[in-house]
């Protein structure tokens, strides 16, 4: 590898802590020097934790090639937290990013999160985090990018390995340090760092860090021998987040995370551990856990077999407590009681006078789950459009005068309709929604219309946000339609999936004025390569195809415009249409597609020419082509129902395609 010569301090310090780690080492440092940022920009700091496997050898290896790696050697100290330490110490980058030996960083992983860091000005990046060996690995907080969060607004608090991007003036500032624990010592530091950060990034749309298992299957993660190995991180955890928290609901938020994982998760493992230790040794600490931390506001969020072993832990029932544990997974399936409107979980110990348990510890009214599905959504005459589904309540059946709701609530205001939903066949069921008349009578108003299911049974309601679970091949921008609106006016109705849920929404507005036409699809021509096809019909429907001078328009982002002509349908009542375009024919850069009229009466006299958005279908594919041997492609850019269709055209970067390929493999 050239030697790049540095000009000035890291971006970023890639602290790699290496035991044992042969033969994912080399890979994983391989990853680390790859990087776009460029090696010049970068510190590789290795240690090596009292390694006998080779490990010492292969980093002096590697560090005879490569100036930006600096290799340190000393005694073990039986976990990663020395090491990490020691790399801290050494470190002069901007930013931290700490590297296991057994993983890698995508090529493009730094750069990334560098650039997000930057641009924001936070303190912690959370790159995408991929396994391709089965390890489990987070993914709500990964559903899109977060340009600034914190920890009370997104899901980064359930992810507390180290492998993020730290700037290394917040750990200076506050001198944080990991704990030296033979397992779990990464949790502290990274709530620390959470804590005090002044803002946190999530880089969602790149597979920046990939997390395996060793081929030898010494992770500490897998050889952890018990409590005993993670009983002082569980501990310093607890002690963090009271540390930088003040009593309420924000410290409840943090503390939930660390009563449900680690204090539960410690009390189902109690039976494993020596009876004696588990009694005299963990017990006790586990008690005063819940007593400092688990506020009652807290304790009501848990779920009811967390609550019943939280609430016998500290009334201090161990014998109880162990008998509810070894029998949790024959009394997970116990079934529910209703009771004057409330749904409990019948535990042996539920309303038993020798157990002494109150109920709200087995009340389950408000987590009882719902199963729901839309299996589709078109339309039913001139303006109503009909959602068909299923729902129920799972566990409870529906009573003779259980009535399931669909209910439509306008974003950023009050405005809330309910429908009663027609059951059918099979269990599902249709709801007509009339955009002309749905609110008392009236149209429903412009604004985005969120969808939810009020289900009912056995006198017991829960209402869920409907839409996230429907059949794959469900295209929910078929309906897009304008529609009469009562007293003379029109409006564009666009169903679409929200972002990131999937959940459905409508999005109701005034009709794009003078629109000549509305889209009914677009797709890729079958046969001829790199072709899209437009197809639609005029507006007002059924107006005549007659001295029409409709065009398929793209426009640079530049200002330059081309224009295809349509071919109308013969004799067609309704004006349909379709339009060519070949994208082979545009110039790299980003272009907007549209329908507008361009001749003779196709302007305004108060604006622009009429136009109608080409909407962009969520499952439209890219397309390739080769322009004078060079591999070309045309992306989409989709968004929201509302947004008119982009594509990104550019030549293929050979090496990128050629490693997404691969990683694909």
């Amino acid at each position: 590898m050239p030697r790049t010569p540095r000009t000035g301090p890291p971006r970023v310090s890639v602290i790699i802590p290496a035991y044992n780690a042969m033969p994912e080492l080399t890979r994983a440092i391989d990853s680390a020097r790859n990087q776009t940022l460029g090696i010049g920009r970068i510190e590789i700091i290795a240690v090596d934790d009292g390694s006998t496997d080779g490990t010492a050898a292969e980093l002096d290896r590697l560090a005879a090639e490569c100036p930006s790696l600096r290799v340190v050697h000393q005694p073990g100290s039986g976990g990663a937290g020395g090491p990490r330490n020691t790399g801290l110490d050494l470190a002069r980058g901007d930013f931290v990013f700490f590297l296991d030996a057994d993983d890698r960083l995508g090529p493009d992983a730094l750069r990334r999160m560098v650039a997000m860091a930057d641009q924001n000005g936070t303190d912690v990046v959370l790159g995408k985090m991929v396994s391709a060996s089965g390890r489990g690995v987070p993914r709500a907080v990964f559903r899109h990018n977060q340009l600034r969060t914190d920890v009370y607004s997104s899901h980064a608090y359930s992810t507390l390995g180290p492998w993020k991007l730290f700037r290394r003036s917040l750990i200076e500032r506050h001198q944080l340090r990991f704990p030296l624990c033979r397992n779990g010592e990464d949790k502290p530091f990274t709530a620390a760092a959470y804590l005090n950060a002044s803002g946190i990034s999530v880089v969602a749309d790149y597979d920046c860090y990939y997390i395996d298992y060793r081929e030898n299957g010494q992770n500490l993660t897998r050889t952890a021998a018990g409590l005993t190995d993670r009983i002082d991180a569980m501990r310093a955890l607890f002690e963090t987040a009271a540390r930088y928290t003040r009593p309420g609901p924000r410290r409840d938020t943090v503390m939930r995370r660390h009563i449900q994982w680690e204090l539960c998760g410690a009390l189902r493992a109690l039976p494993r551990e020596d009876p004696i230790e588990a009694r005299t040794r963990f017990f006790p600490e586990l008690r005063r856990w819940a007593q400092d931390h688990c506020s009652d506001a807290l304790f009501r969020t848990l779920t009811a077999p967390e609550r019943l072993m939280v609430h016998l832990l500290r009334a201090d029932r161990f014998e109880d407590l162990m008998a509810v544990v070894r029998d949790a997974e024959r009394d997970a399936d116990r079934g529910h009681l209703v009771d004057k409107g409330r749904v409990y979980w019948l535990h042996p110990a539920f309303r038993d006078p020798a157990a002494d348990v109150p109920d709200a510890c087995f009340d389950v009214t408000d987590r009882l789950p719902v199963s729901h599905h839309l299996a589709g959504a078109g339309w039913h005459g001139r303006s109503t459009l009909r959602v068909r589904g299923t729902a129920s309540i799972e566990g409870l059946a529906p009573g003779p005068e259980d009535r399931t709701e669909l209910v439509l609530r306008r974003r950023e205001a009050t405005d809330e309709l309910r429908t009663a939903v027609l059951p059918g066949e099979d269990g599902e069921f249709t709801a007509d929604i009339d955009i002309a008349t749905g609110d008392g009578g009236a149209p429903l108003r412009p604004g985005v219309w969120d969808l939810y299911l009020d289900v009912r049974a056995q006198g017991i309601s829960r209402t869920v946000r409907f839409g996230s679970r429907h059949d794959d091949g469900l295209d929910i921008n078929t309906a897009r339609r304008v529609v009469a609106a009562g007293r003379g006016l029109r409006a564009r109705v666009s169903p679409y999936f929200t972002t990131p849920y999937g959940n459905l929404s409508l999005d109701i507005g005034p009709a794009p004025r003078g629109a000549p036409c509305e889209v009914t699809e677009a797709v890729w021509h079958p046969s001829e390569k790199g072709t899209l096809v437009v197809a639609g019909r005029l507006l007002p429907p059924g107006s005549p195809a007659r001295d029409r001078s409709l065009r398929l328009r793209a426009e640079h982002a530049d200002g330059r415009v081309l224009d295809h002509p349509v071919r109308f349908a013969a004799g067609h009542p309704a004006g349909a249409f379709t339009a060519r375009l070949s994208v082979r024919d545009l110039s790299r850069g980003r272009w907007t597609v549209t329908l507008a009229m361009t001749g003779p009466g196709g302007a305004r006299s108060d604006g622009p020419p009429r136009a109608a958005p080409v909407p962009p279908p969520p499952r439209l594919p890219g397309a390739r082509w080769l322009r004078r041997g060079r591999p070309y492609y045309a992306k989409p850019l989709t968004g929201h129902g509302q947004t008119t269709l982009e594509l990104r055209v550019a030549p293929v970067r050979l090496v990128a395609a050629l490693r997404n390929r691969l990683r694909r493999r």
